[in-house]
Formats: structure tokens, sequence, C-alpha cells
């Protein structure tokens, strides 16, 4: 199985769009998940280039870097665990160097050089776009700082505070119009 690693997939609608560029290009392929292409066969060159022409036109890249390849995939370990809902309250790091078997050093240095911030920083920014999606929900503070590892409500309010610029309450008002 030949692999194509897509910088910026995101969610369910990120595979659909390269699932119909693919179709749309007559390029098989066995399985489009988030962050990657699975092929049965090495694309021509100019299949690739196409590819990557329509990728970018809405906003999706093809990686060739090694390291950006590595980033990325961290990237989408980092969303997984964002997004389960099982309570794992396995420690980031542990849960990196389980994923990819590498130091965590070694992944925060080349995580940090390619997307110029760190794991931790990245990691935040990630749990306030949760926080935002469960609020629009009607979940309760207490159930977000639960359900997404926070010490506490202060600590939620105040980590949302500072990276949105506005409290949690705030957001949920403002939302609602």
């Amino acid at each position: 199985m030949n692999v194509v690693r897509v910088k910026n997939m995101v969610c369910p609608r990120c595979i659909m769009a390269v699932e119909q560029i693919m179709h749309k290009l007559d390029l098989s392929y066995s399985q489009v998940q988030i962050g990657q292409i699975n092929t049965n066969r090495l694309f021509e060159d100019s299949e690739l280039k196409d590819l990557e022409q329509e990728l970018q036109a809405i906003g999706f890249e093809i990686l060739h870097d090694r390291k950006t390849q590595l980033v990325e995939q961290i990237k989408i370990a980092l969303l997984e665990l964002v997004n389960q809902t099982d309570g794992n309250s396995l420690k980031t790091s542990q849960y990196l160097i389980d994923r990819f078997s590498y130091e965590y050093s070694y992944l925060s240095t080349i995580f940090s050089e390619i997307q110029g911030e760190s794991i931790e920083k990245y990691l935040i920014k990630l749990r306030i776009e949760k926080v935002k999606e469960l609020l629009q929900y009607d979940v309760s503070l207490a159930e977000i700082a639960h359900k997404l590892q926070y010490s506490s409500v202060a600590h939620l309010s105040a980590q949302f505070k500072k990276i949105t610029g506005s409290t949690p309450s705030k957001f949920k008002s403002d939302a609602k119009y």
C-alpha cells in the first residue's frame, strides 16, 4: 500500500472533499482518512501534479517532507486525543510516545521546528476549539471541564479567556445570536 499524506484535513467533510477529487481525477484509492490517501499504486508525476492542484484549490496540501508528515500525524493524533470521550487520562507525552514510538523530546522538537509553536500550545488551542463546540450544544462548563480533563472549571475558564479574550459564558451568549 502507498500513502499520500495530506495537510489540513480535520473532519469527515475533508475526507468527502478529497474522495470527490479522487473520483473527479479518476484516481483509484483504497481509503481516504484524515491526513492521508491510501492507494494501491504510486501515482505518475502528472497525476500527482493534478491531485496537488485540486487539493490546493480547497486548502489542502500534499506533504512531501518526512518531518512535515510527522508533524501532521502528531496534529491528527492530538485532535483524536481531544475528541476522545472515554475519559482516557493518559498524559499527552505518553500518548504520543506510544503512538509514534519516538522519544517525546524528539517529537516536541520537530513539532516546534515545523509548526512554530509547542505541542502544548497547539493542544490548548484544540481543546479551546472543542470547548467552543461543546458550549454550542448547551453542555455545562463542569461537564466540559471533566470531559476535557481540566483540573477545574476555573482553570478551563481562565484558559478560555486567555486564548479567546472572552469568558465561556460570554462566548455562549454571543454565539446564540
